[in-house]
């Protein structure tokens, strides 16, 4: 049932909203809302394959936005400290142990953790806290945190954007649309091996930090 009202809620901004209900999607997404980011950069695609919204604000309103809500989360790090992980509010999102966890990562890979961070399901919102618990140089988070979102950005909007397309061309011609599928299976699979062993990487040092 909640999904479903979450499900009619998104579905109801972006249609009124578009630009700003990407944007709005985003932070909700930061604020506990069941808003996977990821999701939302796909759909973004998929309104600009059908025409809803033009490129360029949509990858701005995007870019902005995750930018936007990950500096927040640095800066309630940066801000308050190890105080964060001891709040009601954070405890959900992180705990004394992987705050510790976090930190001997970071000092091992310094900004790469936050390029790969925002790959990694379930520590996203941990590792940008983290970041500025540890008072990681703003200009230098912002750098990283934007090469990672450029990053994120071209492989779920042009997923969306090939989907989006696949589906017209499924209108107009089931052979050339089987084939763009072929093409977009082999893309995708390709990057997401591409970033496992990078994931695999940067787990194995996790557990050696544990050791």
């Amino acid at each position: 049932m909640s999904a479903r009202i979450n499900s009619t809620m998104e579905t109801s901004i972006i249609h009124h909203f578009p630009y700003l209900g990407l944007f709005v999607l985003l932070v909700m997404g930061v604020i506990g809302f069941p808003f996977p980011e990821d999701a939302i950069l796909i759909l973004c695609g998929f309104l600009i394959a059908n025409g809803v919204v033009q490129p360029v604000p949509a990858l701005v309103v995007v870019a902005f936005g995750m930018i936007t809500t990950d500096f927040f989360l640095y800066h309630v790090g940066r801000k308050y400290g190890r105080k964060v992980v001891a709040h009601r509010r954070f405890r959900r999102i992180i705990t004394q142990r992987r705050e510790a966890r976090l930190e001997k990562i970071f000092r091992k890979w310094g900004a790469y953790v936050i390029f790969l961070g925002r790959h990694l399901l379930g520590l996203r919102s941990q590792i940008f806290l983290v970041a500025g618990i540890l008072r990681m140089p703003r200009l230098k988070f912002v750098v990283a945190d934007a090469v990672s979102s450029v990053v994120t950005i071209s492989i779920m909007v042009g997923a969306g954007y090939w989907g989006g397309n696949t589906l017209e061309l499924i209108k107009k011609d089931m052979e050339e649309a089987r084939y763009a599928l072929i093409i977009l299976i082999a893309i995708v699979g390709l990057t997401l091996l591409i970033w496992r062993l990078a994931v695999r990487r940067l787990r194995q040092d996790n557990d050696d930090a544990d050791e």
